[in-house]
């Protein structure tokens, strides 16, 4: 896999361009091994083996380049993964209700710790195309919902930290939801 670049690289910061479709067998493969690194960076014993850090999904401006393509490998239960590959994601809906991730969030880009919560739609509908061409249409909730709008965040050259409240970056349950 491609090395993944840091927030030092201006290249972060720009926006991605629309995918033609179908893949190419270059993209299609550099999502293979985005797939097995994000899986391994989530098994503790292979993420400590390679000196991995946790990762639930990767946009390809992550690895230096400007295609609208994420990928989300989200644990549901233990050892248990639901995958997605969304090509040219759009949030097409979103709940009014705003939560945020009590931990805060992190960023296979972003290698320090940054305090803060990171307001998020508690619920978003993705459009997009598969890897295959088709049309898919994802609803997301919760963790799942926090990381489609990262991931699609990454594709407009949006950091999560762009998004925590300066004057103030924590938020009481009675503000907002925090999971």
């Amino acid at each position: 896999m491609k090395d993944i670049i840091d927030d030092s690289n201006k290249l972060i910061r720009s926006i991605s361009k629309e995918v033609s479709l179908p893949l190419s067998k270059e993209d299609h493969d550099l999502l293979m091994d985005m797939h097995a690194f994000l899986v391994a960076s989530q098994d503790e014993k292979l993420s400590e083996k390679y000196d991995l850090r946790p990762g639930m999904g990767l946009a390809f401006p992550q690895l230096g380049l400007s295609k609208r393509i994420i990928i989300i490998v989200h644990e549901y239960e233990d050892g248990k993964f639901d995958n997605y590959v969304v090509i040219n994601p759009k949030i097409v809906s979103n709940s009014e209700e705003i939560i945020a991730a009590e931990a805060g969030e992190g960023c296979l880009s972003v290698n320090r710790d940054v305090e803060g919560h990171v307001p998020r739609f508690a619920r978003v509908t993705v459009e997009g195309y598969d890897e295959s061409g088709n049309k898919i249409r994802i609803r997301a909730r919760e963790e799942l919902s926090i990381a489609f709008q990262h991931e699609i965040d990454h594709l407009n050259g949006i950091l999560f930290f762009d998004r925590i409240n300066k004057k103030k970056p924590f938020y009481s349950e009675n503000e907002i939801r925090l999971i």
